[in-house]
């Protein structure tokens, strides 16, 4: 377990590899589980802002979902998350040309449509977030749908906490993963 701030991160984190394999998967993550993506209260009014400039890049089916459901849903714990087409796949998840599901909302910010560029918990996905009133638990979700990328991730030698650079920095910093990073080689050096 590694401190840093306001946040306690599992070794997991390191310990395992991990890079998205979109070919092998096709994106079911955006399919598969009882709810859409969590989204964090910030996201809900940036939804509510942006929503008109990410609808051209969502399904016909996903625009009615939202049409009929809205922008997110609450679910039975009070969390926030996105919509889903017929309890299954995400309301703003579209296939590719190659069957991959990709996000519309990335999407619409790909094209410059939207400074938004998805929800983090997708952009930090394998990690999950659980809030407390102190801190905030980073913990790697295993699921078997990811096989595929913990193996390549596994063949490039990339560590879970790697892949997620971007996210964890978007998040919460820059220095915050730098003092990440520094803790790991630190606690990898020591095994």
């Amino acid at each position: 377990m590694i401190i840093i701030q306001q946040t306690v991160i599992s070794d997991d984190l390191a310990d395992n590899f991990f890079v998205c394999n979109l070919e092998a998967c096709k994106g079911a993550c955006c399919v598969e589980g009882d709810l859409g993506a969590p989204l964090e209260e910030a996201e809900l009014k940036i939804l509510e802002t942006e929503y008109e400039n990410i609808k051209p890049f969502l399904t016909e089916a996903g625009r009615q979902a939202i049409a009929e459901q809205g922008l997110y849903i609450k679910d039975w714990e009070d969390d926030y998350s996105t919509t889903t087409i017929g309890d299954r796949e995400c309301a703003y998840a579209l296939y590719d040309g190659k069957g991959i599901l990709k996000c519309g909302i990335e999407e619409a910010y790909l094209a410059g449509a939207t400074t938004f560029k998805k929800p983090i918990s997708c952009h930090l996905y394998p990690i999950r977030i659980t809030k407390y009133e102190e801190f905030e638990a980073l913990n790697y979700d295993r699921w078997s749908i990811c096989s595929p990328a913990c193996a390549f991730g596994a063949n490039l030698g990339v560590r879970v906490y790697q892949f997620l650079k971007d996210p964890l920095i978007r998040k919460y910093g820059e220095d915050w993963y730098n003092e990440l990073d520094r803790e790991v080689e630190s606690q990898l050096g020591a095994k």
